[in-house]
């Protein structure tokens, strides 16, 4: 079988195929959601997204005859080493047809390019950073993806680690469903208890505005750059990326799941929850034109599901059951909107709290990510 070349991308046309390649790997699995490619051309235009202010990336198309069959970045983050410490490189972005030579290639020019540029340690997948995209799917292929998370078919797991990639951290999504709660699946009482102690304490939890909508995501990152802190892999996001993001999540947001808990003039705790677009996006092969205007504006008033994407609470409010009461106005949302559940952002397999909170609502573990490790050591 002819060598695998893998090469930068160049040219417009190369960031074309680029973005097109998963298109065709996963054109026929009935579990892959297409994603809009002028969306994919925005975040990977250097000039558009914030985080090449901060970091240095490439990006890698592999080749067998002059035919794309895989894609890998590899990035430094000079925020990641500033916040996380260490001296790491990422990958992200791969995809690859199932082939062990094709998955060696790209991972080994991820490797080396990492390396030249004296990082010792590899993770990923990232695209480009823990708030993004991130993780490879390792359980839970038989459910489509929710929005702003990846798909990946089994294959991709064992190539990876036929090469010595190793867990780094897994995340866990779990499938919570509140509206008219059957008994047996209400939220345990500690939560219901400590939801009106927050009451008590004057925390008010109001939706967000959309007429408002860059201060109100602004307060929503100064959550929870906060919150997320002390987290494996975090690292804070800048205001331009706050701005950068707020434009993009505007057409999808919605008031009624989207939410600040204040105390007088004070945010103390937010929640970002999106409508799940992707039962959208699998409709619109990528497109807006020329039928998917169509399918967008029709298919939003079908959603039936939402993601968490994110939920936190200030540190110095903590004991206040101010997340206690994000969860129950989660509830009472899901009691008179069609939406009556979906599933949360990932949490780290380590932070246990969080994880019994999900238990205590009644959640089930609906899919594991994993983000993996390889050292660049001269040792390894």
């Amino acid at each position: 079988m002819p060598d695998v070349d893998v090469r930068p991308v160049a040219s417009k046309r190369d960031l074309n195929a680029f973005i097109k390649l998963p298109f065709r790997i996963h054109r026929d699995h009935p579990r892959w959601v297409p994603p809009l490619i002028f969306d994919r051309k925005s975040f990977l235009n250097r000039k558009k997204n914030p985080f090449f202010d901060h970091a240095e990336a490439e990006f890698f198309l592999a080749e067998r005859d002059g035919r794309v069959v895989g894609r890998i970045t590899a990035h430094i983050d000079k925020r990641w080493d500033e916040y996380q410490g260490g001296n790491d490189g990422m990958f992200g972005f791969i995809e690859m047809e199932d082939d062990p030579a094709i998955a060696r290639a790209l991972i080994d020019t991820a490797r080396r390019w990492l390396a030249e540029r004296g990082r010792e340690r590899m993770i990923g997948p990232m695209d480009f950073t823990t708030n993004d995209e991130c993780g490879l799917l390792v359980e839970g292929y038989e459910d489509d993806p929710i929005i702003l998370q990846p798909w990946h078919p089994p294959y991709y797991k064992e190539r990876l680690e036929e090469l010595g990639l190793t867990k780094a951290m897994d995340m866990r999504m779990w499938n919570l469903w509140l509206g008219e709660l059957a008994a047996g699946n209400e939220f345990h009482p500690m939560i219901e208890a400590a939801a009106k102690e927050s009451e008590k304490a004057g925390v008010v939890v109001r939706g967000m505005r959309k007429s408002d909508l860059a201060a109100e995501i602004g307060r929503f990152m100064e959550v929870y750059n906060e919150a997320w802190g002390p987290n494996w892999g975090f690292v804070p996001v800048t205001e331009e990326e706050v701005a950068f993001q707020a434009k993009n999540l505007k057409p999808i947001l919605s008031e009624d799941w989207a939410m600040i808990a204040e105390r007088g003039d004070e945010v103390v705790g937010a929640a970002l929850t999106l409508p799940d677009f992707n039962q959208v996006l699998k409709k619109m092969n990528g497109r807006l034109l020329p039928f998917g205007w169509w399918h967008f504006l029709t298919g939003r008033r079908k959603i039936d599901r939402v993601r968490v994407f994110a939920l936190g609470v200030k540190n110095s409010y903590q004991h206040l059951g101010v997340a206690a009461a994000l969860f129950v106005r989660h509830r009472e949302t899901a009691e008179r909107v069609p939406q009556k559940g979906g599933q949360t952002g990932w949490i780290l397999e380590t932070n246990k709290p969080m994880n019994r909170a999900m238990e205590g609502m009644g959640g089930t573990i609906a899919s594991t990510y994993r983000l993996y490790e390889l050292s660049l050591k001269p040792s390894a």
